[in-house]
């Protein structure tokens, strides 16, 4: 188990300047982007016990990440 945090930056290091500007101009990204952020500091509480929870909330958050992120490179793909 990692306790390193994923943040989007990090998930697309060579997208920083696209990732940036369509949260800017689509509020939809944007949102997405936004719940990402939220799950994926939920998870790294959870994993560094700061905010402990059960094996069964950690996999259904780690689907809804995972499932996010995906919605953002989509996104990110389309944009390019």
């Amino acid at each position: 188990m990692s306790h390193t945090p994923h943040e989007l930056i990090a998930e697309f290091p060579d997208q920083q300047d696209l990732l940036h500007s369509l949260k800017e101009t689509d509020a939809h990204f944007a949102k997405l982007c936004d719940e990402y952020h939220t799950i994926n500091r939920a998870i790294h509480r959870a994993e560094t016990d700061v905010e402990p929870t059960d094996d069964l909330h950690m996999a259904e958050m780690r689907k809804q990440r995972m499932s996010l992120k995906d919605a953002v490179a989509s996104a990110l793909r389309t944009a390019t």
